[in-house]
């Protein structure tokens, strides 16, 4: 545990912050490669040993040993993937806010993010996820995508390659019109998850 822990708060500390209950997706940044399913929870002791522990015991929800082997080994290179794949966000962010063909971006290191200083105050890193939003709506971001060449087109998060994709008709499609536009998703909006492309890739690819 002290391991895991050391790593699943790399950049953000949310029991430091005041959650009780911190549950992570072990398939995404400790795993890197969008390979495995996996997933920790994080509390009190107490709650570890009277509340998850029996329930973990009880319905069986048990990693397989060589999943858990490819994680455990994962997390020697974990520093290391999100600090690059960081560093290479915040240039493709940079990138992006300059592009007069982009409307606005949403990567709370940048100093556009409505919520930059706070991220400061809570964050030592800002991480490899990011949203743009491309002028001219759907169909543009739709031009966008089926032009990349580099860059994949999944809905998933976190692995080596960089991935894109379009949230209004994918992983928010079910919500309202209304919701959608209450959230900022819009139809030219695209989401980009940064691998561990050097950053000059990406940048040539959506260019």
């Amino acid at each position: 545990m002290p391991a895991l822990w050391r790593w699943l708060i790399l950049y953000k500390k949310p029991l430091a912050l005041g959650a009780d209950i911190v549950i992570y997706a072990t398939t995404k940044r400790i795993n890197g490669q969008g390979r495995l399913l996996g997933g920790a929870v994080l509390s009190k002791r107490s709650f570890v040993e009277d509340v998850f522990l029996p329930f973990y015991r009880q319905t069986g929800a048990a990693i397989s040993a060589f999943n858990a082997w490819v994680m455990l080994k994962s997390l020697e290179t974990l520093p290391l993937r999100v600090a690059a794949q960081s560093e290479t966000a915040a240039k493709i962010a940079d990138w992006l806010f300059q592009h007069p063909n982009i409307k606005k971006i949403s990567y709370p290191g940048h100093a556009s993010h409505p919520q930059h200083d706070l991220a400061k105050q809570q964050m030592s890193g800002f991480g490899s996820l990011l949203a743009f939003e491309v002028a001219g709506g759907g169909a543009a971001a739709f031009t966008a995508l089926n032009n990349l060449h580099l860059t994949g087109i999944s809905n998933n998060l976190v692995d080596s390659k960089s991935l894109a994709c379009h949230p209004y008709t994918t992983t928010h499609s079910k919500m309202s019109p209304e919701d959608r536009a209450r959230h900022g998703i819009s139809g030219g909006r695209i989401r980009l998850s940064v691998g561990l492309d050097d950053a000059e890739d990406p940048i040539e690819d959506f260019d």
